[in-house]
């Protein structure tokens, strides 16, 4: 159900054989297959049981987006393995939001080219790769290297990075935003600005409608923080250093 009515006074999390757990009052929190929920750092369960504490008087699961990607890669409902997840990256780049252009009108082909080209030059950069973009339908033709470094780059996160990574590419439609807000290049907000940037100039011109937008554009900023702070977290190896308060 999207929502249920809260059930619990206290979370907290400790530490298991697995991992470290979720524990809201003395119930261990479970996955929707009934797996114990278990994650593999310390502050990625501190991030998750924060969303948990956050929740009032009715559990919003829909909000809970660091929730729902764990719950995803514990229970991979689809049964992917990480080269699978890796290969359904990396076909982004065959439609990559940014790699896409028009011809017209001119104001949008010059915002485009204003907006997308410097990060198209960063992950050439980057990357050392090859991109490009077109005004085909067809997309631009990305050559087999440019696929084959992507690939390997991706190889050097874990299945749960991935998992998040794959989630943020879904949301912004685009590998190349993806990996520049993952790599710290841009942040989340420019990063959906840019994920948006047809539909924000059809916006200036016409107007939107008067709460769908913000609320649209709100829900997408916080996917993409979530699953980006998502692969963070899962990249993370150290523990959380806890500091004695002193009066």
């Amino acid at each position: 159900p999207p929502e249920r009515k809260r059930f619990y006074q206290n979370v907290s999390i400790s530490q298991g054989e697995g991992g470290f757990e979720i524990n809201l009052d003395h119930r261990k929190l479970k996955t929707p297959q009934a797996k114990l929920f278990t994650v593999p750092s310390e502050a990625l369960a501190i991030a998750v049981a924060t969303e948990w504490d956050s929740q009032k008087d009715t559990i919003k699961f829909y909000t809970m987006h660091l929730t729902t990607l764990c719950n995803t890669a514990l229970d991979n409902p689809t049964q992917r393995n990480k080269v699978q997840l890796i290969c359904a990256a990396v076909k982004f780049l065959e439609t990559d939001t940014v790699c896409y252009r028009v011809e017209e009108p001119a104001a949008l082909a010059e915002l485009q080219k204003n907006e997308w080209d410097p990060i198209v030059a960063w992950a050439e950069k980057r990357y050392n790769v090859t991109i490009g973009s077109s005004t085909s339908i067809t997309g631009p033709n990305i050559p087999a290297s440019t696929k084959d470094t992507f690939i390997s780059h991706l190889a050097s996160y874990n299945i749960w990075a991935l998992q998040g990574i794959e989630y943020v590419i879904t949301q912004l439609k685009s590998l190349i935003l993806s990996m520049g807000l993952i790599d710290r290049h841009i942040t989340v907000e420019k990063a959906v600005l840019l994920s948006r940037l047809e539909e924000e100039y059809q916006i200036q011109r016409w107007g939107s409608v008067e709460w769908a937008h913000d609320y649209d554009l709100c829900e997408l900023r916080a996917r993409a923080a979530a699953g980006t702070l998502f692969v963070h977290l899962c990249s993370e190896s150290s523990t959380v250093k806890h500091k004695l308060l002193q009066d």
